[in-house]
């Protein structure tokens, strides 16, 4: 028989991680792993974080050190993108290149930031942040301290990189369109926290006003808002979302909604094509329903959870969403998922004011989430109480003294 070849898109952590996967499961044949960047497979992470801070090095972020494809032959192809999947012929085919044959193929070609299209968006001096290049630029604007840095969006990026420029002590403004920060993703209860947080360090906050432009000639010198104010701006960070990219995976005729649809084996419509990581709309066993994490932990799962199943091994991927921040002395964990709407009450254990708390998104007396900022060794915990899917005694819930294995 011939060799079997498995192709993956996407030279991502999730992409990279299901390469890892596949030879640690003893998989002989050729693996081929492509990618449109030409950096080797990275961690995104350290850059809002501590690669943007200058606290760690460049090649803390790759996925294994420079020899490993080599040494696992792997055959990594950097700077290829993928142009079309050929489904009846099992071609993929790279842009300008020949095409390569696949038995199985993996799509983890992640997301790429939402673009902010107003009058003079195109003004040097606008940043977005997804890869190792673009972090590097944005840290060579800040690093010196000085400069007038405007935030669009006060999502995560946006209060990571804001907490990154104020770090640098640059004076730093961020425009939300919403009433908090993190609306869409903590709600009200626990954005004022955040609020109160870069408030604190000095941050203008600037809620329930968008971006309607940029002024300036070649450069970005300010920023207008949708209530008509004008903000100096030397640099400018949006971070206003991310969109799955899934171009090549419409273009091949499979099923997507919000990203890849899969199963909860991580396969699509196509029973010899999978998806992992941001890019891929997975039922949720445990949910019951399907969702699309664009968290760390979701490459570094998915994507050896992918591989798996390209084996034909039984998955069922139910991992809790798990995410990480770190803001200025904030640090912390979040498990769970919910929208806008989706519960009902916030309750909180622990100290507010000093910043050491649990935070729990409750839905029918449910713990649907959980946040633990400056209180370690508790996710685990936490993940018990959204995986035991039963009402909680609230006041039992809220008392510290009382361990939340108990609970």
């Amino acid at each position: 028989m011939p060799e079997e070849t498995f192709v993956i898109v996407g030279a991502s952590l999730a992409g990279a991680k299901a390469a890892e996967t596949l030879r640690e499961e003893g998989f002989a044949g050729r693996i081929v792993l492509m990618g449109e960047e030409i950096e080797r497979p990275y961690e995104r992470p350290p850059l809002s974080k501590g690669f943007l801070l200058g606290q760690e090095a460049r090649e803390k972020a790759h996925v294994h050190p420079a020899d490993w494809y080599d040494k696992h032959d792997v055959e990594l192809r950097l700077g290829m993108a993928a142009a079309r999947i050929d489904r009846a012929a099992k071609q993929v085919w790279p842009a300008g290149g020949e095409p390569i044959g696949y038995d199985r193929l993996l799509l983890t070609t992640g997301a790429s930031p939402r673009q902010l299209d107003v009058p003079g968006s195109k003004l040097e001096g606008i940043h977005y942040l997804r890869s190792m290049g673009d972090s590097a630029k944005l840290r060579e604007a800040i690093a010196h301290g000085g400069r007038r840095v405007v935030v669009a969006g006060a999502g995560w990026i946006g209060l990571e990189t804001a907490a990154a420029a104020r770090t640098y002590r640059n004076d730093v403004t961020v425009i939300e369109p919403e009433s908090a920060p993190l609306h869409r993703v903590l709600g009200p209860e626990v954005g004022e926290i955040f609020a109160g947080l870069h408030r604190k360090h000095g941050v203008d906050l600037r809620l329930d006003q968008g971006v309607a432009g940029f002024w300036g000639a070649g450069q970005v010198s300010a920023v207008v808002t949708s209530g008509g104010a004008e903000i100096p701006a030397d640099v400018v960070i949006v971070g206003i979302g991310v969109r799955p990219n899934t171009a090549l995976a419409e273009e091949a005729g499979l099923e997507v909604s919000n990203g890849i649809v899969v199963d909860e084996a991580l396969r699509t419509s196509d029973p010899d094509i999978f998806a992992a990581g941001d890019v891929a709309a997975a039922y949720h066993p445990l949910l019951g329903r399907r969702i699309r994490v664009e968290h760390w932990a979701n490459a570094l799962d998915g994507g050896p959870a992918a591989a798996r199943s390209m084996l034909g091994q039984e998955v069922s991927y139910d991992k809790i969403p798990y995410f990480f921040s770190d803001q200025y002395e904030l640090g912390m964990e979040m498990a769970g998922a919910f929208s806008p709407g989706e519960y009902d009450e916030v309750v909180f254990r622990g100290d507010l004011d000093e910043l050491e708390f649990i935070a729990f998104w409750l839905a029918g007396g449910k713990v649907v989430a959980g946040m633990n900022v400056n209180v370690w060794d508790v996710t685990d915990d936490i993940q018990a109480l959204i995986r035991a899917g039963r009402p909680v005694d609230r006041d039992r819930l809220a008392d510290a003294k009382i361990a939340l294995t108990e609970v």
